[in-house]
């Protein structure tokens, strides 16, 4: 029996079980660099066979669903290579970092021979590249797969008892085997150009085409809230996901919730008895971070902890300082750009900080979402500092030094806060950092403002680019990192999201990573909303008890 395979607008017949990689064809998967594709809105390998007429579209390598399976395929070349050269280590993997995966390496190793070994890694890795060697996949009962994969730790082993399918799909390389958590790439060719380099206490693994490294010290911001992220986890006793969901059906869910949520309190009175030590100097607090890292729920409840230490913060948003919608600069695609600096009125935003903080009193201006414009003067409220207070400005600009103008540095205290998923799904893969607050925005849009999910995933893309824009850029800048991820929350999101994923039609641009993320969450046992604390930032998400 033939089917009909549609790529594009050319139609062409094949026999049913016909390889993607056949239909494609070996010459073009090579020129174009092609390492999947979606199959009716489904993302698949390309050793993936048809069995019904299909829409086919060919995934690159740099494609944005090319991305996550190159680095799935060289991450798994590494292990491989760290299996076969180092097999006296243990490797786990951990934040994503400078272009690549952070690996802990265990037993400890001086930093010379940390080099020694990323040398060797780096070498071997691209020799692999140059061998073309194919990922050998296969099905194989629950039973089977945790005899077959490498796992020192049995984090894998422990994660089958809780997986509700009794057939699991592996791949293997070099006597490697591990769990596929999606397609990998057709060979290792996908490797070429990755690197490993020392970064003490462990490695990077530096994947094709990262961006180059801006020093020595790149990175060791966000490093250090990992490492401690890291401690919190292993404290809580969750440092992956068979810990959370043995957490779960011991009943012991209860108690890693309290620990974790008190972990985050802890940091954040932290957080005021550092701004309260620069009292005689801080007048202005700037809390920025990416879309769902819980900068309303970070505000609100360091302003209890600022009251604790006797200063009350006035809270200020950018948002009342927007121009008219007539004068915002547009993106590279032709619309309002909201999210850029020059969006807002800085000339009048730099004129009231400074007055603010030279304890003036200013008219705060508001802004008509929908006329577009701001409000009319004379309905601007009054605003003035008193000795015992400072301000508190939320919004996405609050690291960028452009934000405050000539305002002395010492007069601000810029916090950052990102939602740093360090829960692994095993030693050997991990969470996307993005992953979690991809969850956190389908369930607040759709509990909350009525917003579909596959709307919330449709302008994703979008939200990530203005990130990287105008937030990423700026980390650095921050006196203090504030994780607001919780150890425990992708399972209590799952009760929600699990549906509102369902909801996204099988014919909707959006099915492709609405099915991965159902997939992923397959991974969780789920926890009711119930449980979670009422002042928990996962509160801003799935709404107050």
């Amino acid at each position: 029996m033939n089917v009909s395979v549609w790529i594009g607008e050319d139609e062409r017949e094949v026999p049913a079980g016909t390889m993607i990689a056949e239909v494609l064809g070996a010459e073009r998967i090579a020129a174009e660099a092609l390492v999947a594709a979606t199959v009716d809105n489904h993302l698949v390998g390309l050793d993936a066979p048809l069995h019904g007429d299909t829409r086919l579209f060919p995934v690159a390598a740099s494609d944005p669903l090319g991305e996550p399976v190159v680095k799935r395929s060289v991450a798994h070349m590494f292990m491989a290579m760290a299996h076969e050269r180092c097999p006296e280590l243990l490797l786990s993997v951990g934040q994503s970092l400078l272009g690549g995966h952070f690996y802990e390496v265990e037993p400890e190793q001086r930093v010379a021979e940390l080099e020694v070994i990323a040398a060797e890694l780096t070498k071997a890795l691209n020799d692999l590249a140059a061998e073309a060697l194919p990922f050998q996949r296969r099905a194989l009962s629950c039973d089977a797969a945790s005899r077959d994969l490498s796992d020192p730790g049995c984090s894998k082993q422990r994660l089958l008892c809780t997986l509700p399918s009794p057939m699991v799909a592996t791949a293997s390389l070099k006597g490697f085997a591990d769990l596929q958590h999606g397609p990998y790439a057709p060979d290792t060719r996908c490797g070429a150009g990755a690197e490993v380099i020392a970064y003490p206490p462990g490695l990077i693994l530096r994947f094709p085409r990262a961006r180059p490294l801006k020093g020595a010290l790149a990175g060791r911001r966000l490093f250090q809230t990992y490492l401690k992220t890291r401690d919190w986890n292993r404290r809580v006793g969750v440092s992956t996901v068979a810990d959370l969901n043995e957490a779960v059906l011991e009943g012991r869910i209860g108690e890693v919730i309290n620990v974790a949520e008190a972990l985050q309190e802890k940091e954040l009175a932290s957080i005021a008895d550092d701004i309260e030590s620069r009292a005689g100097e801080v007048r202005l607090v700037c809390v920025a971070g990416p879309s769902s890292s819980g900068k309303s729920t970070f505000v609100r409840r360091l302003s209890t902890q600022l009251r604790v230490n006797g200063i009350n913060p006035i809270v200020l948003g950018l948002d009342d300082y927007y121009r008219d919608r007539a004068e915002c600069p547009v993106d590279a695609q032709g619309e309002l750009d909201f999210e850029a600096l020059e969006a807002l009125d800085l000339d009048l935003l730099h004129e009231h900080l400074e007055e603010i903080v030279e304890g003036k009193e200013v008219r705060v201006p508001g802004f008509d979402f929908v006329r577009g414009k701001p409000t009319p003067r004379d309905t601007w409220r009054r605003l003035r500092l008193e000795p015992d207070q400072l301000l508190l400005l939320e919004g996405i600009h609050g690291l960028n030094p452009a934000l405050t103008g000539d305002l002395p540095t010492s007069a601000s205290f810029r916090i950052y806060l990102n939602a740093l998923t360090q829960l692994q799904i095993d030693a050997h893969n991990r969470i996307q950092t993005s992953e979690g607050r991809l969850l956190r925005r389908i369930v607040r849009d759709r509990c909350t403002r009525g917003t579909s999910a596959a709307d919330t995933i449709q302008r994703w893309a979008s939200v990530r680019r203005g990130e990287g824009a105008h937030i990423f850029p700026f980390e650095d800048e921050a006196d203090r990192v504030f994780n607001t991820a919780l150890v425990y929350e992708v399972a209590v999101l799952r009760t929600y999201a699990w549906r509102f994923l369902l909801e996204v039609p099988r014919s909707h641009p959006s099915r492709t990573e609405a099915y991965r993320l159902l997939r992923f969450l397959e991974l969780f046992v789920p926890v009711l909303g119930d449980a979670v604390p009422a002042n928990s930032v996962l509160r801003e998400f799935i709404g107050a008890r």
